[in-house]
């Protein structure tokens, strides 16, 4: 989680209360995040750009990967070349449906039944805070699971 607070006691507090009514623990700042790096996600829509274009704009710039995600093309860079290969994109004329810097898993866990619901419950409850920033996670889980524990 990234939280921005001016009260760090009532925030620590909020968030521990979140994890234990929902059946996990709050670890020490830091204590997962060997699980996780710092990657530029950038989404492009096939029909915008062609996988070779894409690849060359990608490797030019200092992308790192680029990912058939379906209907769209998922760009992965290092942090410090995110702006680069953002900007490279948009001067070549194609339009990104999402950009951003993020944590990604360097692992997924698969949740199903109870697990999954208690899972979207504590992260619905740890986004709903005012001062959470961002939520990452590690969990996986098809849409139709997603929709079947929401609804």
């Amino acid at each position: 989680m990234d939280v921005t607070t001016d009260n760090r006691n009532r925030t620590v507090s909020e968030i521990r209360h979140a994890f234990s009514k929902h059946g996990g623990n709050l670890g020490e700042s830091g204590s997962v995040r060997f699980m996780f790096s710092k990657k530029g996600i950038l989404a492009v829509e096939k029909s915008a750009a062609s996988e070779e274009k894409l690849m060359d704009i990608v490797l030019e710039h200092g992308g790192e990967d680029l990912n058939d995600e379906g209907d769209t093309w998922e760009i992965i860079t290092d942090p410090n070349a995110f702006e680069g290969v953002q900007t490279a994109i948009k001067a070549a004329g194609i339009p990104t449906s999402m950009a951003e810097v993020t944590m990604i898993a360097s692992t997924y866990q698969k949740l199903e039944g109870p697990a999954a619901n208690q899972m979207l419950r504590l992260l619905e409850a740890l986004e709903d805070f005012d001062d959470t920033q961002n939520v990452y996670s590690n969990f996986d889980m098809t849409a139709e699971q997603m929709e079947q524990v929401a609804g």
